[in-house]
């Protein structure tokens, strides 16, 4: 197992404390390899593997498994006189499994450490039954470092800048980095994750019948990305395809997408009146193979895919990220942290001076003295400019400077 620190180091200062540890993310993200990494943690810490006891509930052996079972089979494991250390995988197959966890982690001397793949992990059932009781960690694919610390196990990494033009083409989905995968092979696993999403998290649970109209959905978000667009937008293009589609129904599609992880939705945030807007959000894919994997490899979707790589590392870092509207400007990302507050703006390369004044102007616009960052990938990307800093995206995505 490949080490990731960044999400162990948030979660051990947790360990033995009364709070329910909640690991949430898209399928194949990593969560079930994390919780492995916690278990050698403890190990080493000198707690015996007996006081561990541990499900996988998207086994068949689980199937049909109602909660009062899955108490009383928990129940039945648990160490009498020393505190036993439960690691729940995929808990959401479960119908009524906040009950269960409740119950345990009140009545019991546990430490409960929960995964799932789904919106059922951040439902109104576990605000009313886990109150003040959980924290919940939110897993993504891997970041730019971890994917070349995966890559550096099986061959060597070169030049980090041009390392990007893979990563961002291949993903970051660990399994497709545990060897040396063709394009085609990655492509093939991450197919795999995306129909196993779709139909096992959307479809089936949300007994969604007409698969062809969220089919078409799906596309033209993972098209689009990087440009705001609305309900509405979708509908208009079906229509104009002749596939009528009601602006609710394509609503109810892309939440349902958010809620399998598949989507991040990102909204507009009005610079001058503090306040987020409703309408023309972005929506960010879980991880860039997934655009490629499903409607194939185009180089003129880089750039989108660029402002992806962004997104997702800011929010890994723990910012909330929204689009800046300054006026009649637009900021590509605002992202703030607790009292913290930086402003990027993603481009694949400058053509022009022009194009380069428009990129500094926007941020210039913006009048406090929060760190602003213009990220492109071409050969000038260094320096400083009235305060703005220039940097290769790929110095950004592995600067630990913000």
């Amino acid at each position: 197992m490949i080490n990731r620190p960044m999400y162990i180091d948030k979660i051990m200062p947790y360990v033995d404390t009364p709070f329910v540890k909640i690991l949430t993310g898209v399928r194949r993200c990593g969560k079930s390899t994390i919780l492995k990494l916690i278990m050698e943690q403890l190990k080493a810490r000198g707690i015996p593997e007996e006081r561990f006891v541990s499900y996988r509930f998207d086994s068949m052996e689980y199937e049909g498994m109602t909660a009062k079972q899955m108490y009383a089979d928990i129940k039945s494991r648990l160490l009498p006189d020393e505190k036993t250390y439960l690691f729940l995988d995929e808990v959401q197959e479960i119908t009524g499994w906040e009950k269960v966890v409740n119950s345990l982690n009140t009545d019991f001397n546990v430490d409960i450490y929960v995964t799932g793949s789904n919106s059922r992990m951040m439902s109104s059932e576990i605000a009313t039954y886990l109150t003040g009781r959980y924290v919940a960690f939110r897993i993504y694919t891997l970041s730019f470092a971890e994917y070349l610390e995966f890559k550096s196990r099986y061959t060597a990494v070169g030049d980090p800048r041009l390392e990007l033009v893979d990563y961002i083409r291949l993903g970051g989905f660990p399994a497709t980095h545990l060897q040396a995968y063709s394009q085609d092979e990655i492509y093939t696993i991450v197919r795999d994750i995306y129909n196993s999403t779709l139909f096992s998290d959307i479809v089936k649970r949300n007994q969604v019948r007409k698969i062809d109209q969220l089919e078409r959905v799906v596309k033209y978000a993972f098209n689009n990305v990087g440009n705001t667009f609305s309900a509405k937008s979708i509908s208009d293009y079906l229509k104009a395809e002749r596939r009528a589609l009601d602006n609710e129904t394509v609503y109810s599609y892309l939440e349902k997408l958010e809620k399998a992880y598949l989507l991040h939705r990102c909204s507009r945030y009005d610079l001058q009146g503090k306040e987020l807007l409703k309408t023309q959000e972005k929506f960010y894919l879980a991880d860039t193979a997934l655009r490629y994997a499903v409607l194939g490899y185009n180089d003129s979707t880089v750039a989108a895919s660029l402002e992806n790589v962004v997104y997702l590392e800011l929010c890994r870092r723990g910012y909330t990220v929204n689009i800046g509207k300054n006026g009649d400007c637009k900021v590509d990302f605002v992202a703030t942290r607790q009292n913290e507050k930086l402003y990027v703006q993603v481009t694949q390369k400058i053509e022009s001076e022009k194009a380069e004044r428009r990129e500094y102007d926007r941020l210039l616009e913006i009048r406090d003295n929060y760190p602003k960052y213009v990220l492109r990938t071409d050969t000038f990307a260094g320096g400083n400019y009235e305060g703005i800093k220039t940097i290769h995206v790929a110095d950004f995505l592995l600067s630990q400077e913000y």
